[in-house]
């Protein structure tokens, strides 16, 4: 069995000329055949008619001599055939090879006529009348055998210099194609053993580098996964270890009545539960995003207005801003129904809310923006708080991203807004941020009605 691409390569172009010559030879001949039979036969007539011109001008005192002299100088053997039909054959090495005449061509060149050989007689040969000595001859001269032989291995000779020349440029060929292969397969294993670190400097426009091109743009978003990938197991393990060493640390000092005073004791439990509850969301969280990243996530459509979904998510966090004595207002023309799974938007509005309050301070400002134009619904949540600097605008929506590296970790894990990403994508809409730093923060949600 042949494994090796560039052994394949070479022998299928071989194959592929050897068969592309011997088919273009015979097609030649069979299309042309019918030319080089005639321009043959010119020629043999020119020769004939030179015969007989020099015969006539010059005849000499015995014919033998002089037709074995013409057959050596034209290369032509010829048979001379006389009325009485007595057969005479000149320059042929091998009588054997003289062609059979039919009797019927005979009796035409003797009354005089110009015989050109057809498809019936067993070779290609012409017939001209000839008159010596007082007699009528008919003069047939034949194609020569060393004129075909030669024009033979003419033709076998260009042919193995074609096949050489072609074996030679396959060979280079084949390997200009198979060297950037290898090269793909070597980044390819690199690939497939975590080794990202991959960059084809093929500069080739054909579909080689394309495929090169594709290897690169594969191999930097590999490495951009493996760093997400990262970046993630670090942010849940920290996100989890830092309720954990909360827990244990305040069980620990529980169980040692000398460490903690009745007094402390409630607090201490107090700070378990709370970090209990954190673990328990982070946990919820991290199943909810994982499951709308999935492609099985449930989808319920059902008709409702969204003016009144968005009410009700106002009051349901009434306790957050109405403790930070915020301004919360809501403006909408008219009620906006929409058909859409109604607790996956409910969790949109809970974490768009619930983040515009965390970051508003205390005085501030909430107003929400519903508004309808055809059949795409818009709604808008901006705040008075701090904002979001441009660079960090870009990655909000990521998963554990915080504006505020230094701000209370308690405050969230930095998985709200990738929900609410996930979930204005199912519904095939779209979210966008505008923030001045300083000023306060917009979030524009665009969603279809239906």
């Amino acid at each position: 069995m042949i494994k090796s691409l560039y052994t394949r390569i070479v022998l299928v172009f071989l194959a592929v000329i050897i068969v592309g010559l011997i088919s273009s030879l015979l097609i030649g001949l069979a299309l042309f055949q019918k030319d080089l039979n005639k321009a043959g036969q010119n020629d043999m007539i020119a020769a004939g008619r030179e015969i007989v011109q020099l015969y006539e001008r010059n005849p000499p005192q015995h014919h033998e001599e002089f037709m074995m002299s013409m057959a050596k100088l034209t290369s032509y053997p010829f048979q001379l055939v006389a009325e009485t039909s007595a057969w005479e054959l000149y320059g042929f090495d091998h009588p054997e090879f003289a062609v059979s005449i039919r009797p019927e061509a005979v009796r035409m060149v003797l009354k005089g006529e110009l015989y050109r050989s057809s498809k019936s007689d067993e070779d290609t040969f012409v017939g001209l009348p000839f008159d010596m000595n007082g007699s009528r001859y008919a003069l047939f001269v034949q194609s020569s055998a060393k004129n075909e032989a030669t024009i033979y291995r003419l033709l076998i000779a260009i042919l193995l210099m074609v096949l050489v020349i072609g074996c030679v440029g396959i060979l280079i060929s084949a390997r200009y194609i198979v060297k950037p292969l290898k090269t793909m397969t070597s980044a390819t294993k690199k690939l497939a053993k975590g080794d990202f670190e991959v960059e084809l400097s093929l500069k080739r426009k054909d579909e080689l580098g394309t495929l090169a091109q594709s290897i690169n743009v594969m191999a930097r978003e590999l490495k951009q996964l493996e760093q997400m990938r990262q970046d993630f197991v670090s942010n849940v393990s920290h996100e989890i270890q830092t309720p954990l060493t909360s827990i244990s640390g305040f069980a620990k000092a529980l169980k040692n009545d000398q460490l903690v005073d009745e007094k402390n004791r409630d607090r201490y439990l107090d700070v378990i539960v709370s970090e209990s509850e954190r673990l328990s969301r982070l946990s919820d969280n991290l199943l909810q995003l994982a499951s709308l990243e999935s492609e099985h996530h449930p989808f319920k459509a059902t008709r409702f207005n969204l003016d009144e979904q968005i009410r009700q998510a106002v009051v349901a966090c009434e306790p957050l801003w109405s403790g930070k004595r915020i301004d919360m207002d809501m403006v909408v023309s008219s009620s906006i129904p929409i058909t859409a799974d109604y607790d996956q938007l409910n969790q949109a509005w809970v974490n768009l809310i619930g983040n515009s309050i965390k970051f508003t301070p205390e005085g501030g400002k909430i107003r929400i923006d519903i508004a309808q134009k055809g059949h795409e619904l818009t709604v808008a949540i901006t705040d008075t708080g701090c904002g979001i600097s441009k660079e960090q605008q870009a990655h909000i929506f990521e998963r554990f991203y915080k504006t505020d590296s230094a701000r209370n970790s308690k405050k969230g894990n930095g998985l709200g807004l990738a929900i609410v990403k996930k979930i204005v994508e199912h519904h095939q809409g779209t979210i966008e941020v505008i923030s001045t730093l300083g000023q306060g923060t917009t979030i524009i949600l665009n969603l279809p009605a239906k």
